[in-house]
């Protein structure tokens, strides 16, 4: 279960170059102490192959942590709607409601894909494999992982990923976990969608192969 509004006002004070993070982050400001609710809802997970640790949310905005929300649009329920401008990803239920996450996107609104794909594959501890371009671009950075890197703990794609494709092809844009969740609710990769491990994993499981995914333009941002 969410977190009641009452709690949260308490509380409140491809594969691709998108998975991974090109600059190092500041420290984030220290924050007001964190709803106990949350605290639960984002605790170390038992029964993975890999460790999941808790999310330290001293290091995260309140505002970009899961919580169910009214979300008015037009897309049918179970789709999954990501709105890079808000660093926002929405999960449409029945009733004008939707499950919200924050998210992490393309460091320029340039890098991140646009319109409609479908989840074409789904993946536990997923590999994780440099694009030729990303090689190309910073051989010496990227070119000793040109074989892949399996899922782990390491791995820049965190635990799970959900694969968009378009027309049938793959569109080398993903929804995944992270191993930087200091950055959710920032621009910092090169177009991938990142959310914190706890979330991608809700997500994982509530969403099934053939589900509808759109990702919004900047002018497209939806308020919610």
């Amino acid at each position: 279960m969410f977190p009641t509004r009452r709690s949260l006002l308490a509380g409140t004070p491809l594969l691709v170059a998108g998975c991974v993070t090109r600059e190092p982050h500041p420290v984030a400001a220290l924050r007001p102490p964190v709803d106990p609710a949350y605290t639960a809802l984002y605790a170390a997970l038992d029964g993975e192959p890999f460790p999941v640790p808790a999310v330290e949310l001293s290091a995260i905005d309140p505002r970009f942590l899961r919580r169910e929300v009214a979300y008015a649009t037009a897309e049918p329920p179970g789709t999954i709607v990501v709105d890079p401008s808000a660093r926002y990803a929405y999960l449409v239920r029945e009733g004008g409601r939707a499950i919200r996450y924050g998210v992490g996107v393309g460091r320029d609104e340039a890098f991140n894909f646009r319109g409609a794909a479908v989840i074409a594959r789904k993946a536990e501890w997923p590999r994780w494999t440099p694009t030729q371009a990303m090689i190309k671009r910073e051989p010496e950075r990227y070119g000793p992982y040109a074989g892949g890197l399996p899922g782990g703990a390491g791995n820049p794609l965190g635990p799970r990923a959900l694969y968009l494709y378009r027309d049938g092809g793959d569109t080398l844009y993903r929804l995944h976990g992270t191993t930087e969740p200091q950055t959710i609710g920032t621009m910092v990769s090169s177009g991938c969608v990142r959310f914190l491990n706890q979330d991608i994993i809700d997500l994982y499981a509530r969403v099934p192969v053939g589900s509808r995914a759109v990702v919004l333009a900047a002018s497209e941002t939806a308020a919610s």
